[in-house]
């Protein structure tokens, strides 16, 4: 079969969580939610055989990811095809289709770990409670907040949307969005989907109101029956400790369901890997960069 990518749609979205809930191993960057909110930044397209769904990267540069599907019911050696005058580049491959690929590929294939993507995964038990030495900080700027201020927590609703579209706004302002490439980026990729948000399935969040005012805001979703991901989390630091209320409170609020919770990765920023190390992870979702020595086929 010969693949034609095509834009990511919404239309094909159901089909898509189908082939998602096959996989043996669910990495952030794979939740639909994710691949639709950053298509436009990456240049995302898809293509879709008997087995899978292949996803096509353009920007920066033409990369892959991982294909989404039954990983070990595919015959990988005949989806991409000995070929000694190409080779074909996938990112974010997770770990264990890292290591179904070696066997299958042997020495056609080079694999490099990519640390700054690897997926922190944590307990929702823990972080819920932030119990024990481990954890003080965050209790003690968690309780900071909740002496201090006013406020409500409330699971995010589409009558809320307005209101988080507007703190986005201000806190675009406050850190001068227009400046960074890659804050400008994740603007864009938070607004469409605060704009499709009753269009996705499975998405949830909170926000803590203040006086009224949002205070915070979290966009999360079901990563797998298990695993709750969250995409987004922005807070106003004007009100000391929201952060650790936002985080604490939509777990202990709207995801006892899960049994862990996925913060995606840190992409080598060494401020958000100290930030996302401090919340003591309990297992990282090792992913890797793995460059095969043949092609798939393709249109165009």
């Amino acid at each position: 079969m010969t693949l034609q990518f095509e834009p990511i749609g919404l239309e094909k979205q159901p089909a898509y969580l189908k082939l998602l809930a096959k996989c043996p191993q669910v990495a952030s960057d794979y939740s639909f939610i994710n691949i639709w909110a950053w298509a436009e930044d990456y240049g995302l397209r898809w293509a879709w055989d008997d087995a899978c769904v292949w996803i096509q990267q353009s920007r920066p540069d033409v990369l892959y990811w991982a294909p989404i599907g039954p990983w070990y019911d595919i015959d990988w050696a005949a989806k991409v095809v000995e070929d000694p005058h190409h080779s074909t580049t996938f990112i974010r491959v997770p770990d264990q289709l890292v290591e179904l690929w070696r066997t299958s590929f042997g020495d056609r294939i080079r694999i490099a770990e990519e640390r700054g993507h690897w997926d922190y995964v944590y307990s929702v038990k823990e972080l819920s409670e932030l119990k024990g030495n481990r954890f003080h900080k965050k209790k003690n700027l968690l309780n900071q907040f909740l002496k201090k201020y006013a406020y409500t927590y409330v699971p995010f609703e589409p009558d809320l949307i307005e209101q988080a579209k507007a703190m986005q706004r201000d806190w675009c302002t406050w850190r001068d969005c227009e400046s960074s490439e890659v804050l400008s980026a994740e603007n864009h990729a938070i607004s469409r989907v605060l704009a499709d948000w009753e269009q996705f399935e499975g998405i949830m969040g909170g926000a803590i109101m203040v006086d009224g005012e949002m205070a915070a805001y979290t966009v999360a979703d079901a990563l797998t029956p298990q695993s709750v991901v969250i995409h987004f989390e922005k807070g106003d630091t004007r009100f000391k400790g929201i952060y650790q209320a936002i985080n604490q409170m939509f777990l202990a609020h709207s995801a006892q369901a899960f049994v862990t919770v996925n913060r995606e990765q840190d992409l080598n920023d060494e401020g958000l890997r100290k930030s996302k190390l401090s919340y003591n992870p309990s297992e990282f979702l090792h992913k890797s960069r793995v460059t095969i020595a043949g092609s798939i086929k393709q249109d165009g």
